[in-house]
């Protein structure tokens, strides 16, 4: 590289609007953009304000008017229905414009919104780029989620159209979407206009007349549609986080920066080419699905996977390898928890030994901080660079990465490296101070942000400012804590509410997560902080342990009480921990760790919905009751 990160770095920051502007020259513009950074709605920065662009045309048509309409788009992989797919560039646009067409036809237009409610199949992302295409904005709802959560996101989203599929392929069981769909929209104050089912022959739906077209009927619309002129600021997408409130975040993703920023990161942070193939192990109910399994890869012209089954089960813990070796994966994005998931099965690796995965360059981990045990062991198996990256749904592309397609920098085990070109990261005290290197404290941006960062929450511009920015003035409050160490690395120790107070003494329950992770006999992990009369709270920790392992629980709760207390120290009053089957997660893989604590503390708790197994909850409160918490 003629130029190193920490050039490139200094350039977009000390140069944002020269740097910035360079980086769009790679998207094409249907009207060109006279201002680049505008900051008069400060703390909302928005990006190339005046130009007029369409995410579906950088998407798929330039690439197919530039000649490369034959290369394959997506691979869709599906192991729970046994089907494989290629679809290329020309016909992923014809559908998409097919598709278009037939929404426009039945009064689908510019500024309206539709909520997409399906799994990870082809047609998901043909609805979701024919959207694009219309300038219609977006909500993908996780295919499966509660009702009462699905009817949420139709009220605030006032959804003309709801585009959802008849059900979901679980492994050993089919989940019924439909159901769940008009459940949802009887609880809903707002009603669609109209409902586009597409029938899966593994579980039809029953369809309800006058309301629900079927998805042929849409999808065969004689006359494709172009593509619709949009704003750079017009929202392209609304993603619903869910909130600490009960009430879900919609964070507002524009068209212009989101294009821009997207495109950019796919040479410059996972260092692939046009043509090359990549693989985000996500869903597109995530902020990873949108990012980097629909748009990102599309924008750059790359091939996309599009895979519907489970790191382990479908059927074993070698699938990963599998599709990498099959379909030629040059880069691979999962989260640490699948990780964790195929080692707890095959520890030592005998599945992935199956597999030539020589095509791999590198395997980025993201979705929750990667603990040091789980990078070795990746890096161990795969004689790969294994990078560990940032990022957050408010963002929608890495905050902190090792940018591969600039400068590989040495690895820090339990760090994502340093901040992203375009990222001015720091780390404040409680009064809003910068600390020193190396001292824990709440992970700030500093205005303006980047291109592609939400703007604003969908209908609550009040709770935007109020949950990002109130309490640190000039920063976007990321809601992580941590460190930046001597040579910039950032370190993620865990969300600002998981810094536990013990005695007056702030700790990390991600610090100690790092040491359970290195006991042998340990898969999984979490620690939390529970109230306590005496020390205001204690870490109490929960371990799964790997496949195999037949040694006394107890021997291995007393070997994981003596590594913490040998290396953060007898200040962190580290004194429980309860072995359990599994942990309690999101369907993304988050470790609900604020669920885990309510339960401890007695407190009474809403279910999440996103969580992907309730019952687990059942066995933490019986592991929590054993060590003599949650009575």
């Amino acid at each position: 590289m003629s130029q190193g990160i920490q050039a490139i770095w200094e350039h977009s920051i000390h140069q944002r609007e020269v740097f910035w502007r360079e980086a769009a020259g790679d998207i094409q513009w249907f009207k060109e953009f006279t201002v680049v950074c505008d900051q008069s709605q400060a703390p909302s920065t928005y990006w190339f304000t005046d130009g007029e662009l369409n995410t579906c045309f950088n998407a798929l048509d330039r690439h197919v008017e530039e000649g490369r309409g034959a290369q394959t788009a997506i691979i869709y992989d599906s192991p729970v229905t046994n089907q494989k797919q290629h679809i290329s560039y020309e016909q992923l646009r014809d559908q998409v414009a097919h598709f278009a067409g037939g929404l426009a036809a039945r009064g689908l237009t510019k500024g309206d919104r539709a909520v997409i409610y399906m799994p990870m199949i082809p047609e998901a992302v043909v609805a979701t780029m024919a959207c694009a295409r219309l300038g219609v904005v977006h909500s993908i709802v996780f295919g499966g989620f509660a009702a009462s959560e699905l009817a949420v996101r139709i009220d605030d989203s006032s959804a003309k159209v709801v585009i959802a599929a008849s059900c979901g392929i679980e492994p050993g069981r089919q989940v019924a979407y439909k159901p769940l769909l008009d459940e949802a929209i009887k609880l809903a104050d707002h009603k669609p206009e109209f409902c586009v089912i597409h029938q899966r022959p593994e579980l039809m739906a029953d369809m309800v007349e006058g309301r629900d077209l079927d998805w042929l009927s849409v999808a065969s619309h004689d006359t494709p549609h172009p593509c619709v002129p949009v704003k750079a600021t017009d929202p392209l997408y609304v993603l619903y986080t869910s909130g600490t409130t009960g009430q879900p975040k919609g964070i507002v993703r524009d068209n212009g920066g989101h294009a821009v920023a997207l495109k950019w990161s796919m040479k410059h942070i996972y260092n692939v080419e046009p043509g090359d193939v990549f693989w985000a192990a996500s869903d597109i109910g995530w902020v990873v699905g949108h990012s980097y399994i629909l748009y990102g890869p599309l924008l750059h012209g790359c091939t996309t996977v599009l895979f519907e089954g489970k790191p382990v089960g479908t059927p074993d813990p070698g699938t990963y390898w599998r599709v990498i070796s099959e379909h030629g994966v040059k880069s691979f994005f999962t989260a640490p928890t699948a990780i964790r998931a195929i080692r707890q099965q095959d520890p030592t690796g005998e599945y992935l030994k199956k597999y030539d995965t020589s095509c791999l360059q590198a395997l980025f981990l993201a979705g929750e901080r990667c603990d040091p045990d789980t990078l070795r062991w990746s890096e161990e198996q795969l004689n790969r660079p294994v990078i560990d990256h940032w990022w957050q749904t408010e963002t929608g592309w890495p905050i902190a990465a090792n940018c591969m397609g600039i400068e590989l920098l040495p690895v820090k085990a339990g760090s994502p490296t340093r901040p992203v070109p375009g990222w001015d990261i720091v780390v404040l005290d409680e009064e809003g101070r910068e600390v020193p290197a190396g001292t824990i404290g709440a992970i700030c941006a500093k205005l303006p942000l980047p291109p592609s960062v939400f703007a604003t929450v969908w209908n609550a511009p009040e709770r935007y400012i109020k949950s990002y920015f109130s309490r640190y003035p000039g920063y976007y409050e990321t809601g992580d804590a941590g460190l930046i160490d001597e040579d910039g690395y950032i370190f993620v120790m865990s969300r600002t509410d998981d810094v536990i107070n013990v005695a007056g003494h702030r700790l990390s329950t991600g610090a100690m997560e790092e040491v359970l992770a290195e006991h042998p006999d340990v898969a999984e992990c979490a620690v939390v902080g529970v109230a306590d009369e005496l020390k205001g709270q204690l870490p109490v920790g929960f371990v799964v342990l790997s496949s195999g392992v037949d040694k006394a629980h107890e021997d291995i709760s007393k070997e994981c009480v003596q590594m913490v207390r040998d290396r953060i120290g007898p200040v962190a009053a580290f004194k429980h921990v309860a072995v359990v089957a599994r942990l309690p997660k999101t369907r993304s893989g988050k470790i609900l760790r604020a669920t885990i604590q309510k339960i401890a503390d007695g407190e009474e708790f809403k279910m999440p919905a996103t969580i992907e197994d309730p019952g687990v909850l059942d066995d933490i409160g019986i592991a929590l009751k054993s060590l003599g918490f949650g009575q």
